[in-house]
């Protein structure tokens, strides 16, 4: 499959999410693909993160953005501080303002995360209006 490709109308966009650049969340450091300028979204965004044994993501709200999770490989997500397991492909759907985050607790495995958000809120480059819980605002 080729790396990008988009219909000769514009009526589609296929991206192989290895052939997008890893880049660092400003706030945790974790790697993730930012798959929405790839795919010329327009109305939602779309992450891929890789979460490692012993890492996670900031825990975060936003201000307008509803978001979904999709585990790919299974995992924990951490919702106002309730950790839920999730089997591989289980989805969660979170309001804005509910604080968030994903968590590798394993010694071994390698958890694969595509998340959704709409509407786009912010830009590519800044994930627009995150709400950091304040024992993150350091």
């Amino acid at each position: 499959m080729p790396a990008f490709e988009t219909s000769m109308a514009s009526t589609y966009t296929v991206v192989d999410p290895d052939e997008v650049e890893l880049v660092p969340f400003p706030e945790s450091g974790i790697y993730h693909r930012r798959l929405t300028e790839a795919l010329a979204c327009e109305h939602m965004r779309i992450t891929s993160v890789t979460l490692e044994p012993g890492q996670a993501t900031a825990p975060h709200a936003h201000e307008r953005q509803e978001e979904v999770y999709i585990a790919m490989s299974g995992g924990t997500v951490v919702v106002d501080g309730s950790s839920i397991e999730l089997p591989a492909g289980g989805i969660v759907r979170f309001d804005a303002e509910a604080v968030r985050s994903v968590e590798n607790h394993t010694e071994d495995e390698t958890h694969e995360w595509l998340m959704l958000g709409a509407p786009p809120h912010g830009s590519v480059d800044d994930y627009g209006e995150y709400v950091m819980p304040e024992e993150h605002d350091e």
